[in-house]
């Protein structure tokens, strides 16, 4: 029988700013991407393009940088927390106040021209690896320095090129994404002093990227919705078929609310782990495990929480009680999934049939598209009565 040929993915998730710590809903969606990215992986070639450099340049990130150095030029930012430099930033939004572009503009030239990062946000980055390590999320160049393809000009003019934007900087004006040929509304990307937006840097991204794949994945957040259907549009204009994958967030308290307000205090993902640590700990000790256990028990239960629980909505709030309950039904999976292999053919690595196996495990997610669903897959793990998991797929995928 003739095998087709390995259709090429690429997964371009919503990044994450570095700008405040990671919350419930951040490690929601990156905990969704990275089963995503690594379930796909076995069936097709898959790139996984997450780029802080390309985003670094928003007002947000740049306008950060900016207040920092007004406000607190002399901080020595390795000595600071996550919490510490999310305070700096809910600082810094409830100030309201926008600097003007000539201001900013140093900033957006030391990103374009060079690798710098601000020491706060390099202090971040440098604090997220070290939780991407812990629960053994692939690290797709967190501190990398990373530019897209495209400048800003460059991507004004392949718009323009192909009908899509309405520039109007000629009389003192912004500069549109015009999709209203298609019934979608007009989009501000470049401010009329030349300042871009979130939108902006994805299509100086994704432009040059798409047309070498035949699938291409949006992972983001449901607040963004309005915005990757029109980027979605665009994309798909391409070439490629574009398959956009909304996120919901994570309420805390039955509120959803974005970092820059605050209120995540006790809910960060330092907090966060050591809190599941601790229940896995409990539930290795009353299981006579040792402590390599305890580390494949978090990643795994990590995953179950926030992939499976959670689900792809947003109406579950955050529960503490959740969490830890999904540590204790890791642990128990991972003692049944090494008695089953004590008692079989062992792990599904050791063979070529049990890769094939482990294949069409994973194809069995896929429905249509070439991703394998996140959800569904973690959600097969679950249920009374289930087979213990095999333990070359919790390898490939959740561990």
């Amino acid at each position: 029988m003739k095998v087709p040929p390995r259709k090429n993915v690429l997964l371009a998730p919503v990044t994450v700013t570095p700008t405040k710590p990671l919350t419930p809903s951040h490690l929601k969606g990156l905990l969704w991407t990275d089963v995503m990215f690594r379930a796909t992986a076995p069936l097709a070639e898959v790139t996984y393009r997450y780029s802080h450099t390309t985003y670094h340049v928003t007002e947000q990130t740049v306008g950060f940088w900016e207040y920092l150095d007004r406000t607190h030029g002399e901080t020595d930012y390795t000595r600071l927390s996550e919490e510490d430099i999310g305070e700096l930033y809910v600082r810094y939004r409830g100030a309201e106040r926008s600097q003007d572009a000539d201001v900013l503009r140093p900033y957006r030239d030391a990103v374009e021209h060079s690798d710098w990062v601000h020491p706060a946000s390099e202090r971040l980055l440098r604090l997220w690896a070290g939780h991407y390590e812990r629960l053994g999320m692939h690290d797709p160049g967190l501190r990398e320095h990373q530019p897209p393809g495209l400048g800003l000009e460059e991507m004004i003019e392949r718009l323009g090129t192909a009908h899509l934007v309405l520039d109007q900087r000629h009389c003192g004006g912004p500069v549109y994404l015009d999709l209203t040929r298609y019934g979608m509304p007009l989009r501000r990307i470049v401010t009329s002093d030349g300042r871009p937006n979130y939108l902006a840097c994805a299509l100086r991204e994704l432009l040059p990227l798409v047309p070498w794949y035949d699938e291409v994945v949006l992972l983001y957040d449901r607040e963004l919705d309005a915005d990757y259907r029109l980027l979605g549009r665009v994309l798909t204009g391409l070439g490629p078929t574009v398959r956009r994958v909304p996120i919901g967030r994570v309420p805390i308290d039955g509120r959803i609310a974005s970092a820059r307000h605050g209120g995540w205090h006790g809910h960060t993902a330092g907090a966060l782990l050591k809190a599941a640590s601790e229940a896995v700990t409990e539930a290795s000790t009353m299981a006579g495990a040792g402590s390599g256990s305890d580390d494949r028990a978090l990643r795994l239960g990590m995953r179950l929480y926030f992939v499976a629980t959670l689900g792809p909505g947003q109406r579950e709030s955050f529960r503490h009680d959740l969490l830890r309950h999904c540590m204790t039904v890791a642990a128990k999976l991972l003692d049944r999934s090494r008695a089953a292999a004590a008692t079989g053919a062992g792990d599904l690595r050791d063979t070529g049939l049990r890769d094939t196996d482990l294949l069409d495990t994973l194809d069995r997610h896929r429905r249509g598209h070439t991703y394998v669903d996140p959800y569904r897959l973690t959600c097969s793990l679950l249920g009374r009565g289930r087979p213990a998991p095999d333990p070359g797929l919790l390898s490939a995928v959740f561990l």
